[in-house]
């Protein structure tokens, strides 16, 4: 597996959990703030290794061509 594939399957795993934590967030709101907020932070977290992974995807993208 070549490293630009490994990099895009790690974003597809790391998103599939960033869009569950969202949503477990979004359906606490209301019955456990603090449940709620843990996932939101959590979502974050994911949200941020996914945007250095893009950024690791372009640059890999970049030096192949």
């Amino acid at each position: 597996m070549s490293h630009i594939e490994n990099i895009k399957s790690n974003q597809d795993k790391l998103y599939k959990q960033y869009r569950a934590l969202i949503e477990q967030a979004y359906n606490f709101r209301q019955t456990d703030s603090a449940i709620s907020d843990i996932s939101e932070y959590k979502a974050i977290k994911l949200l941020n290794k996914l945007n250095k992974l893009k950024y690791l995807a372009r640059e890999q993208t970049k030096l192949a061509r």
